[in-house]
């Protein structure tokens, strides 16, 4: 860092590759830092339930070797996702219904500085008000700010029971509906997935499940605890989603029910990616809003994906109100593709929503950031960038730096002159 620093070689570090809107991607001659060799799990504290390890540890494989322990680490992204990657994009997944994103679930950081500087943003404990939240901050910061070099994890005991269940729904609203009260009620369930008709119908025809499902809009629970509470969890959560329409409701009596019932949701992205064939990509976006107009949202955004004539699918972590959609698309009709997803951010922003619940801005959502934030805030996060990083070597052009294409909804011609000289003040120090 010392080396690039001195000669202003632009950086940006990578991990397990699996994020979808390009944070990875050189805009600027410079080198990539792979982390793939510092993949260390470097000492676990089993009494006071946290972990020590190097970025390129991947999720899947922490959470087997703590399975010896009976811990496990609640952030569940994609398959293939690493510690570094997920701490840039302050990543959450399908337990977030619960345990939340990873921002709860890091307690300290060892950080490179863009001249070389090394970081330790606090120490272990659970709790402390010692100073500025620097953890936070680089929590989400997508690799602008500094380097993550090992990370101090927080750990959850696993339960003593699980289990899973899925109920079909007539229309997606009614499914939505549905999770909004079991939310309100304060149901403790682990985790509540939506996937819609088209969803559904794409897992049936792509046949890598070991049963057929019924092609409804589908919510597929997560529940987690001692036995007699998840008895009461499930009992709480089939009563209510009755309330609501059910048309069927099935829950787990056994490890081999509980995988197959939960097949079908591990199965959502493929099944769709195999619907397209050889001849189409699949652009997987997500946004997030307030519980309560989540309904809305969802069913706003299929009847839009209709209209356009357009084959895609969304599948939702619906417990805290963001909800994925694959969208396939080809050469012929890719500005009809992107005329839907620009829709989608947009409706989401109108309804005091986000344009990324946790796959972080990166290049693509670059646009938004104002319209959803405000000049103002972005503002302060190029002024954070300026005081860390001056040259702007680290991840360059990312988040929210380069100057939008697209003009931002109601974005005044005040704030269109304001951003100008923030852009101008970004390029000091660089040719």
């Amino acid at each position: 860092m010392k080396i690039c620093h001195k000669y202003r070689v632009p950086i940006v570090p990578f991990c397990g590759g699996t994020s979808l809107e390009g944070h990875f991607i050189q805009t600027r001659n410079g080198i990539t830092i792979d982390f793939r060799n510092m993949g260390e799990i470097i000492q676990l504290h089993q009494d006071d339930l946290d972990v020590v390890v190097q970025p390129a540890v991947g999720w899947e494989r922490l959470n087997e070797y703590l399975e010896a322990y009976g811990l496990f680490f609640p952030p569940d992204p994609g398959p293939g996702a690493e510690i570094g990657g997920m701490i840039g994009t302050g990543c959450s997944g399908t337990n977030a219904a619960r345990y939340g994103t990873m921002r709860e679930w890091v307690l300290s950081l060892t950080v490179v500085l863009a001249d070389g500087t090394i970081v330790h943003t606090r120490q272990r404990p659970r709790k402390s008000s010692a100073g500025y939240n620097l953890t936070n901050l680089i929590i989400g910061s997508e690799g602008t700010l500094g380097i993550v070099t090992e990370a101090t994890l927080k750990l959850a005991v696993l339960p003593q029971e699980t289990s899973v269940a899925v109920a079909t729904f007539l229309s997606v609203k009614e499914a939505s509906l549905a999770v909004q009260e079991i939310v309100r009620k304060g149901i403790p369930v682990s985790a509540v997935e939506l996937l819609d008709k088209e969803m559904m119908k794409c897992i049936n025809a792509a046949g890598q499940t070991s049963r057929d499902w019924r092609e409804e809009p589908t919510l597929f629970f997560k529940f987690g605890g001692t036995p007699n509470g998840v008895k009461e969890q499930i009992k709480e959560t089939r009563r209510l989603a009755k309330q609501f329409g059910s048309r069927s409701f099935e829950f787990a009596k056994s490890k081999d029910e509980r995988e197959e019932l939960w097949e079908a949701r591990k199965e959502a992205l493929w099944s769709t990616l195999a619907m397209g064939g050889d001849d189409y990509s699949c652009w997987t976006t997500d946004v997030a809003v307030p519980v309560s107009r989540l309904s809305e949202v969802v069913s706003e955004t299929r009847d839009d994906m209709d209209r356009s004539g357009i084959v895609g699918t969304i599948v939702g972590h619906v417990g805290d109100g963001n909800f994925h959609a694959f969208i396939l698309y080809n050469d012929a009709n890719k500005r009809t593709a992107e005329g839907v997803v620009h829709r989608l951010v947009e409706r989401a922003i109108a309804m005091e929503g986000t344009c990324t619940g946790e796959h972080g801005v990166g290049m693509v959502k670059r646009p938004y950031l104002e319209t959803e934030l405000g000049i103002e805030a972005v503002d302060m996060m190029r002024r954070v960038k300026m005081a860390l990083d001056p040259l702007r070597l680290l991840n360059a052009d990312k988040v929210g730096w380069q100057r939008n294409k697209r003009r931002p909804i109601g974005q005044t011609k005040e704030a269109r002159y304001r951003k100008r000289e923030i852009i101008q003040i970004g390029v000091i120090g660089h040719k």
